[in-house]
């Protein structure tokens, strides 16, 4: 009796490999991955941050279950039909956006460190592994962070006091006007239309605290579209150096919709007196804009501000 109680014990699944079987469904199913795919060990292994070992343990509980299959020869592969029990749910946008907004504060507040691994975000905020790798790619697509060699991720440097805000406000006071009266400026017509409709779908959309990521974003492409319009590729990359410093920065909007309102409308007066020639009149206005956003001044415990 001693004996089988110690083999049960010993072929027991663990509970990390309980969580990568869980975590590989999750993968097959975002993914799309057809059926008769095959599930590469080294491939889920670098996906899921974790060496090949507890991976292959794991595609054997699945095949156990029948959750996958087996190859003749060797391997694992996705099954041919659906999983007869229900695999977790994808995570809602809501769910991505608040823990990407969580993610956001506690790093400008430096409650998170700069360097992160998967494992500690699901940790701290109770989030799936394909919950916290979405919210992860999403920040690396716009430079917040960057994946270490080996493993974990750092955060992209930020503008982390009021002094550093304000340094970087004098600085685009310089540079960001000056662009509109670069001798080569030339505006899109295609990029105007399309940014118009922009900032009109977000006047037109009820507010809530997550809807400032993608406020931020839309404000990061208008002052980086007029910047590449100057076609000087040094004031380019200045604004668009600014935004990455500013992103984490900016990602709370703390004045509420009204403000948003002024911001969106500030932003189609400049386009309206580049589209009708005066781009002095342009250079004005969003010296003004940026004035009057550098002027703001943040409720007591908010975070920062965004144009």
């Amino acid at each position: 009796m001693k004996q089988k109680s110690s083999s049960s014990s010993r072929t027991a699944p663990s509970r990390l490999q309980q969580q990568l079987a869980a975590d590989i469904l999750e993968l097959i199913r975002s993914d799309g991955t057809a059926p008769g795919t095959r599930l590469a060990e080294v491939v889920l292994a670098e996906r899921l941050q974790v060496s090949r070992t507890p991976v292959r343990a794991a595609l054997k509980l699945l095949a156990a279950k029948r959750l996958i299959r087996r190859g003749a020869l060797r391997g694992y592969f996705v099954a041919d039909e659906a999983p007869p029990q229900k695999t977790p749910a994808r995570p809602a946008p809501e769910q991505t956006e608040q823990l990407f907004l969580a993610i956001a504060r506690d790093r400008r507040t430096g409650r998170l460190p700069l360097d992160v691994s998967e494992r500690d975000l699901m940790q701290r905020y109770g989030a799936t592994r394909p919950l916290v790798q979405r919210v992860l790619a999403r920040l690396a697509e716009v430079a917040a962070v960057q994946r270490k060699p080996g493993h974990g991720w750092r955060f992209a440097p930020s503008l982390a006091d009021a002094e550093a805000r304000a340094e970087s406000y004098r600085f685009r006071l310089v540079v960001e006007p000056a662009g509109l009266l670069e001798p080569g400026f030339r505006l899109d017509p295609a990029w105007t239309a399309g940014m118009r409709r922009r900032h009109q779908a977000m006047l037109e959309t009820p507010w809530n605290e997550t809807a400032s990521i993608a406020l931020f974003e839309m404000n990061a492409a208008f002052h980086e579209g007029l910047a590449a319009a100057s076609g000087n590729r040094f004031l380019l990359v200045a604004v668009q150096q600014q935004n990455r410093l500013r992103r984490f920065a900016n990602y709370d909007w703390a004045f509420g919709h009204e403000r948003v309102v002024v911001n969106c409308r500030e932003h189609l007066a400049i386009l309206d007196q580049i589209e009708g020639g005066d781009r002095q009149r342009a250079a004005e206005l969003l010296r003004r804009h940026l004035e009057s956003a550098a002027a703001l001044r943040r409720p007591p415990g908010a975070g920062p501000k965004s144009v």
